[in-house]
């Protein structure tokens, strides 16, 4: 049996039970996957991320309760903020090596400011399933990248979307959002991955990689604002850089504590 070091963070957010919740945890050397797997299934939260120190930063997965993923933003934010606020990292700024090349996390006035890579969307034609998973409306333009992200026309539209799930699962996509323009904000938007086990996310930090560029360019505006309408709900704002995204959010911790994970034969 071995003990590791575990911290829940709601992401994106300046207060606990809203944001998007992201599990933590402290490694000295990687453990098989199968635990990894298994913790993440465990904590049962849409990320679970995991470092181990290296020279120059931290090497960093992140897990789904199904599967390892290739990038997950909330998750790598709210590692840097442990990092900071309870792990006694002094450098000015962060540095994780993942499976999507080097990513950085710098204080920022407003919490903490994470580089990412854009993943620019293309005009595409929709597939049938996905409109019918959304529930037969007809998008402005529909963009693919890792993801599809349908366009709506208002933010009334993106609230009150109702997509089936068992349909999105079959599509072969990591994810599927949608985006609209905001009454308040520049945009706002919802994510659905069922695919990875995530019906509706609450804020996806991955999905602004394709969002930003997307609306940089409709808008004329390299910094936006936006909202992500889940039920819990979170604030972004985002730097459109051509090649990288910066995304600017909070963090909050709501546990700390000790998990047991039993011994590999």
């Amino acid at each position: 049996m071995s003990k590791h070091r575990f911290y829940q963070v709601d992401a994106f957010t300046s207060e606990v039970f809203s944001g998007n919740p992201a599990g933590i945890c402290p490694l000295d050397d990687w453990l098989p996957d199968r635990t990894l797997i298994s913790i993440a299934a465990e904590n049962c939260l849409s990320e679970t991320a995991f470092y181990v120190p290296r020279t120059n930063g931290f090497d960093l997965r992140w897990f789904t309760p199904e599967s390892e993923v290739d990038l997950c933003g909330h998750a790598t934010l709210a590692t840097a903020y442990i990092l900071y606020y309870k792990e006694g990292f002094k450098g000015q700024r962060v540095q994780f090596h993942t499976r999507s090349g080097l990513l950085e996390v710098t204080p920022h006035k407003n919490g903490y400011a994470m580089l990412l890579p854009s993943r620019k969307g293309e005009i595409t034609e929709p597939p049938p399933a996905l409109l019918e998973a959304l529930g037969g409306i007809t998008p402005r333009e529909v963009l693919k990248a890792r993801d599809y992200i349908a366009v709506l026309e208002s933010e009334a539209e993106v609230r009150s979307l109702k997509p089936d799930f068992r349909l999105l699962k079959l599509l072969d996509v990591f994810g599927v959002g949608v985006t609209a323009p905001g009454s308040r904000e520049d945009f706002v938007s919802r994510f659905f991955a069922p695919r990875v086990g995530i019906n509706e996310d609450s804020v996806t930090g991955s999905a602004y990689c394709t969002l930003t560029p997307y609306w940089s360019e409709r808008l004329g505006k390299v910094e936006l604002s936006s909202r992500q309408l889940s039920p819990r709900g979170g604030q972004i704002e985002s730097h459109y850089r051509g090649p990288n995204t910066l995304l600017v959010g909070n963090c909050k911790l709501y546990l700390e504590g000790t998990i047991h994970v039993p011994g590999e034969s």
